[in-house]
């Protein structure tokens, strides 16, 4: 591993395209970057994607998981259910997507028609990929499709909280929503730490579905991420020092987002309740 990311990082300064040997140009990359509009056009798309479809995505996990813990009957069949969206590749993911957002023949426009017609109501239906305006939501709402890996993890950790925590509560007296409040979120927190840092890393580095829908970010960019500049940058134009630059920046932003999220969550997390 040393030796990839140790030659990434000295491509980062050099004019390298592959099939010559690289050129070194010290801060070139780096500097022609802060005037690349398209660089912070998809650092602007990725951030907004980062900052709407992590606390969505957790909040939907956690609240799917908590269902579930609440002795609902065939829990094996339902955790299977929502898990089973986490295997589907994501270019097949990515297919199955353009047909529901389709905005002339998609599943959602025609359930979201009928339900107007029958509420009498006369709405423009979005075009949810066709629409700078809708694209990104519409990749939001797609992201929690595939949140099964951390409802099994929150599943597994809302089961091991000692019950005996949940009886004294009884006995004070406490709700359900105090009893969530200052049991439950209290004893899961490594988890929701956790399941935060991995949607933050797995967020700013989105590439596959998004490239299947539009490899150029169409409409008007709006989906074009960083992941993508970065790929595209790296074999198509055959500016792999250029592309490791981004890439270095990309790694940069990821490790400071988390070493954030590590220093805000150090008054919140609790690792030594059980």
């Amino acid at each position: 591993m040393l030796g990839p990311i140790g030659f990434s990082l000295y491509a980062s300064f050099c004019e390298y395209s592959v099939l010559r040997a690289p050129k070194w140009t010290g801060l070139a990359n780096y500097s022609d970057l802060l005037s690349d509009q398209v660089f912070w056009q998809a650092l602007g798309n990725t951030l907004v994607f980062a900052g709407f479809s992590i606390p969505l995505g957790l909040l939907v996990s956690l609240s799917l998981a908590i269902l579930l813990n609440t002795g609902v009957k065939g829990l094996t069949v339902f955790r299977t259910i929502f898990f089973l969206p986490s295997l589907v590749p994501m270019v097949a993911l990515a297919i199955i997507w353009l047909w529901v957002f389709n905005g002339e023949n998609g599943v959602l426009n025609y359930f979201l028609s009928t339900v107007f017609t029958w509420l009498g109501l006369k709405v423009t239906q979005p075009g949810w990929l066709s629409d700078p305006a809708w694209s990104k939501p519409a990749l939001i709402m797609m992201s929690t499709w595939t949140v099964g890996h951390a409802v099994v993890i929150y599943l597994a950790t809302l089961q091991d909280v000692p019950q005996q925590l949940y009886e004294a509560a009884d006995l004070d007296g406490a709700r359900y929503l105090q009893k969530l409040r200052h049991v439950t979120i209290p004893m899961i927190s490594p988890v929701i730490l956790f399941n935060l840092i991995m949607g933050i890393i797995g967020a700013l580095q989105t590439f596959a579905v998004p490239y299947v829908i539009s490899p150029r970010g169409a409409p008007a960019r709006s989906i074009y991420f960083l992941a993508m500049y970065l790929y595209d940058n790296a074999f198509p134009y055959l500016r792999m020092g250029y592309a490791c630059a981004i890439a270095w920046i990309l790694f940069i932003i990821i490790l400071g987002l988390t070493l954030l999220a590590l220093k805000v969550s150090h008054r919140h997390v609790h690792y030594g309740a059980g």
